[in-house]
Formats: C-alpha cells, structure tokens, sequence
C-alpha cells in the first residue's frame, strides 16, 4: 500500500492505494493560507491516522510515499524550492519530513508533473506519448510524460508553461490566463453587471463564465483574452516538442468544451506551426479532483516498487 499526498494553494488531499489506478481510501481538506505551511503540516499530522483507520490499515502497511506539491520543488535534495500561493515553504525537507512522520521512504514532485503522470498512466493519455499535462486553475502548470516517466529536466523541474512569455502580452501565459489572473481582472470591470456581482463579494472565474455563457459581451471578452494567450503558450510548446496529446485540466477548464475547450482548439490550430498541424490532440482531463493523487500514487510504486 502506497500513501499519496496533494498539497496544493487551496486544497490538501491524501490517499492510499497500490498505484494501479484505484484509489482505496480518500481524506480532503482545505488550507488556509494564513496559517501557512505550518497550518498545513499540522493538517496532515491529524489526516494521516484518520486516513489509515478509514481504510483499516496501518503505517506499518505503507511500502512508501508520493508527494505532489504545489510548487517547485528539487529532485536532488528533496526539498521544496518555494510556494507561490503559501508562505513557510521555502527550502523546506518536505520528503524527510513525511517519511520521518509515516515511517516510510517519501518522493517528491511538483504537482502538475504529478498529475500528468496520473492522467498519462490511468487517464485521458493512458497508452499515449508523450503526453503534456497543463492545469489551469489558481495558476497555470504543466508536465511533460514521456514512455510513462516524469521529464524533469536536470532535476528542478522542466514544462513550465505557465512562466512562459506570449510576445503579444509581455508576460508570462499565467498572468494572464489562470483563474487568479481572470478574477483579478474581473474585479476592475465597472459594469452594472460585474458591479453588482461585486456587492455580493469576490468575483469568481465561475461568476465569468456564467455570465459569458449568458451573453455578457464584457466577459466573453475577457474569456477570450485569457484563452487567446494560453493558446499561445501552447502553440509554442507544440512547435518545441510536438506531444502526441495536450491534456488539460483545473478549475478553468471545467467551463466545458463550448465555452473553454472549442475557442482554444480553434486558436490552437491558427497559430501551430504548419508541419506539425494536426498531430496534437488537446483534450479534457479525465481524472477529476484526484488526478494529483493517483499521480501521487504511481510515483511512489515506480520509486519505491509494486
């Protein structure tokens, strides 16, 4: 049995299972961050035994543990690099840490990497490559999965498109296409309709396609804007490496495919380089909010054994 964990900016996650594609037992939870790394420690020391008596197991069960973070993170050292979203990260030994609290071996992962390999293995990719994994969701990440192995570069991560520049912005893919980017410029719309969303509190990137789906000129161009420029980004990837699927999911891909996933295909195809037009499907994620976890899952049984 294998143990794997999410740690994202907004969600924690921990599962067991054999890294086959089934989970077997699940715990959720939300972080704050205001109480920051810490907070979320504390959060797993409490989940792991709850978790365990949930699938009627122990620690001493455990061959090993899968780690996705939210964030860079270095294969050498086993360390977190930094979290974007949440402070008290930095240089932390989060893999001995784990391993020191569960009492088995920990690897760890960047989280989109994770959940490419999740979706590459069991998902929308399984029996594809190379597979490029993107989540659009708070931030934008992606991971490359090549023969059903994690790309990472020389060791501190690779696949990064959401720090990749669009030469029509200026800035990188996910400044302007996440959900954070869409919301934080939502907030500055002055129009009856956003005003009045407003007064019902924080504008959020379902509030946009709401009212995008129901006509509103103002939010369907600011879909189209965000879209538009991740359709650059992935453009790009293509022309560099020409992956057999682009796989994408996050909270912002779940505005469907009339809203989200056709304008993208369509600005997708406009701008891929001509050879290579056609050979790159882009697809929704099939794996839902435990794509992390069964990625999670399958690192730790290809690192630890099945």
């Amino acid at each position: 049995m294998f143990l794997g964990i999410e740690i994202g900016g907004t969600k924690l996650q921990l599962g067991l299972g054999h890294g086959d594609g089934h989970i077997h037992a699940l715990w959720r939870g939300t972080v704050n961050p205001a109480e920051g790394g810490e907070g979320i420690r504390k959060q797993i020391i409490s989940a792991v035994p709850e978790l365990l008596a949930k699938a009627n197991t122990d620690r001493g069960s455990l061959k090993g543990v899968g780690v996705g973070f939210g964030g860079p993170t270095d294969d050498r050292s086993q360390t977190v690099i930094k979290s974007h979203q949440i402070q008290g990260w930095d240089g932390f030994p989060l893999a001995d840490w784990v391993s020191d609290l569960v009492g088995a071996p920990a690897v760890l992962c960047n989280d989109a990497d994770v959940a490419g390999l999740g979706e590459a293995l069991f998902g929308a990719g399984k029996g594809l490559s190379p597979i490029f994994y993107i989540t659009v969701g708070t931030g934008v990440g992606g991971g490359l999965i090549i023969d059903g192995q994690i790309y990472r570069g020389v060791g501190r991560g690779a696949a990064e498109i959401g720090h990749l520049r669009v030469p029509s912005s200026g800035g990188p893919v996910e400044q302007y296409s996440s959900g954070a980017a869409i919301e934080e410029r939502a907030a500055w719309i002055a129009t009856p309709l956003f005003t009045q969303l407003k007064r019902n509190g924080r504008i959020t990137t379902k509030d946009v396609a709401a009212a995008a789906r129901n006509g509103d000129l103002t939010a369907q161009a600011l879909l189209s804007t965000a879209i538009e420029l991740l359709a650059e980004g992935i453009a790009q990837l293509i022309t560099l490496l020409c992956p057999r699927l682009i796989i994408i999911g996050g909270g912002v891909s779940l505005m469907g495919q009339e809203l989200f996933f056709n304008p993208l295909q369509a600005a997708v195809a406009d701008r891929t380089f001509p050879p290579f037009a056609g050979l790159t499907d882009i697809v929704p994620a099939a794996l839902g909010e435990e794509v992390v976890i069964h990625g999670a899952l399958a690192l730790a049984r290809q690192k630890f054994g099945g």
